[in-house]
């Protein structure tokens, strides 16, 4: 498996390198904020291990620009900020895990390997290959995107999960449970009300957008034209 490592500490850049490159990890770095976007690009990783502290760009600042562009990679930050604020901070800019430095090893391996089976999972069963469009939104098969009308939409990846997981059954009901086992896979500390939130969360981003998430009450969530709602 391939790791992007945008970490600007040289020792801990060597140290990962050859450590995890024993464990079949190739291990790919980036020291500068600024570049990372552009080699996460053409890299193309399994995961993204994101230390915050970064010069010219800070990790915050690169993981919005890599979901705004539509790069769904899982990625684990890195960093010696401890506190709650800033792991809530991140975690709502889009990483998928959060490891606070100093960190062991096994530890680190033991996630990387963990958000990558993850995505996988997610990408088997929330986006296969041919989703319909759903008022015009289409979900790009390739990069994991999912555009409106030719423009990408801002999601976090548990927004994108779910919304692919209604693109795959348009107008049918996906149960909140089904929901919650593709938005947060193996992530047995997060309660079923998290769905809600997600949920909550993408209904403003699909604003305008032709396309609605309705809630039905004991049934779970659906996506649907808007037009249909303006017909019946």
């Amino acid at each position: 498996m391939k790791l992007l490592l945008v970490e600007d500490d040289k020792a801990m850049q060597t140290t990962l390198q050859r450590t995890l490159g024993r464990r079949m990890i190739d291990v790919r770095v980036c020291g500068d904020g600024a570049q990372a976007l552009e080699q996460w690009r053409a890299l193309q990783p399994d995961v993204v291990a994101l230390d915050l502290s970064l010069p010219n760009l800070d990790g915050l600042q690169v993981l919005s620009q890599a979901r705004a562009a539509g790069l769904t990679t899982p990625v684990l930050l890195l960093t010696a900020r401890g506190t709650v604020g800033d792991r809530i901070v991140g975690l709502n800019a889009g990483a998928d895990d959060y490891l606070p430095k100093p960190f062991d090893l096994d530890e680190l391996e033991a996630r990387i390997r963990a958000l990558r089976r993850r995505h996988q999972k997610s990408d088997a069963e929330a986006a296969p290959i041919g989703l319909p469009e759903v008022g015009g939104l289409r979900a790009d098969p390739a990069s994991g995107a999912i555009y409106h009308r030719g423009d990408v939409l801002d999601l976090t990846p548990r927004e994108s999960a779910l919304l692919k997981a209604l693109m795959a059954k348009p107008g049918h009901a996906v149960t909140k449970e089904r929901l919650f086992e593709l938005v947060f896979p193996g992530e047995s500390d997060v309660q079923y009300e998290a769905v809600e939130v997600v949920v909550y969360r993408l209904r403003k981003k699909l604003a305008g957008t032709g396309a609605a998430l309705m809630t039905l009450r004991g049934l779970g969530y659906l996506l649907r034209e808007e037009e249909q709602d303006k017909e019946s």
